[in-house]
């Protein structure tokens, strides 16, 4: 049986906001997507690196922490009322010290520890990441879908590792993002999120995302027509995208992209960051903790996605 629906505050018709990974952002893609964002009335989540990159070991050149000019811009929006979040301690593999002192990097800078988190790619110390996510045959599909290449890969939940962490997320961090849809309504593909998975002890509580990974996609998920159901649905759309790739080209706004937020921006939507959002359906359903059986469902769907888009 899925949980209860939502009644979203100040008579909120559905809830929408944007978990942003920052692979490939740059200072000036962020100003001009998040300036555009604020003027519109939305508040979400960035997902940062709290510490500098080896330029030798780095995977990809957007801003860390390290750049004090991206970090003012980040102060800058968390006193506007978004979200800074946790994308692993910075954009190459880090060990546990280094992961250590990316939480006390972050905690330094913004006041707190992250409220909610999502992996990043490249980084071996992925929490519960490639085969790990999944059970059972669940498991053993996505090994043959993905040809082993990524098996043994990510360590960060395994005690004994270089790389292990898992107590530390356990300790200071709310929410991790785990499966990504192809729904727009990410309830209606995520309907236990929050959740507690006792089979993962070291994350608190999983939640999902909506495709969106590069402009093309998250353009697709939020035309019209999805946006029109999703309000009247009563749904909510948690969005994952990478801002930095597609969305900022030759000095302008991505056209459609603004279109559609400003068609978004109109609708009678509660506005607010991914840990706000999150908070609010716990408040109303209390703790929700993930069966076998919903666990094996949840993963055959995420299964059926990424044999269509390929996404994490």
């Amino acid at each position: 049986m899925n949980p209860p629906a939502i009644r979203w505050p100040e008579g909120r018709r559905f809830a929408f906001t944007i978990f942003d990974d920052p692979d490939s952002q740059t200072l000036a893609a962020n100003r001009a997507v998040y300036d555009l964002l604020s003027d519109l009335g939305f508040r979400t989540t960035i997902g940062v690196w709290p510490n500098a990159a080896d330029p030798a070991r780095r995977s990809d050149h957007g801003e860390t922490c390290g750049n004090p000019e991206y970090v003012r811009r980040l102060l800058h929006l968390q006193e506007g009322g978004f979200e800074i979040a946790f994308h692993n301690a910075t954009s190459h593999t880090s060990t546990r010290a280094e992961t250590l002192a990316g939480f006390e990097r972050f905690a330094e800078l913004f006041g707190h520890d992250p409220y909610s988190m999502a992996n990043h790619y490249h980084c071996q110390e992925g929490l519960y990441w490639a085969e790990n996510r999944l059970t059972g045959i669940n498991r053993a599909a996505y090994t043959v879908l993905t040809r082993g290449r990524q098996r043994g890969r990510f360590t960060g939940h395994i005690p004994g590792s270089p790389e292990f962490w898992g107590d530390y997320a356990r300790d200071r961090v709310r929410y991790v993002r785990n499966f990504v849809f192809g729904e727009i309504d990410t309830l209606r593909a995520c309907p236990w999120m929050p959740y507690h998975d006792p089979a993962r002890p070291y994350v608190n509580l999983w939640f999902a995302g909506s495709e969106g990974a590069q402009a093309p996609a998250f353009i697709d998920m939020l035309r019209e027509e999805n946006q029109e159901r999703l309000e009247q649905e009563g749904g909510c759309c948690i969005m994952y995208t990478h801002f930095g790739i597609g969305y900022w080209n030759d000095g302008r706004l991505e056209p459609r992209f603004v279109e559609l937020m400003k068609r978004l921006a109109r609708r009678n939507g509660w506005f607010v960051p991914a840990h706000g959002l999150l908070d609010e359906i716990q408040r109303q359903r209390g703790q929700v903790t993930l069966t076998p059986r919903d666990r094996a469902k949840l993963e055959r769907r995420w299964l059926f996605h990424k044999i269509r888009y390929g996404s994490a």
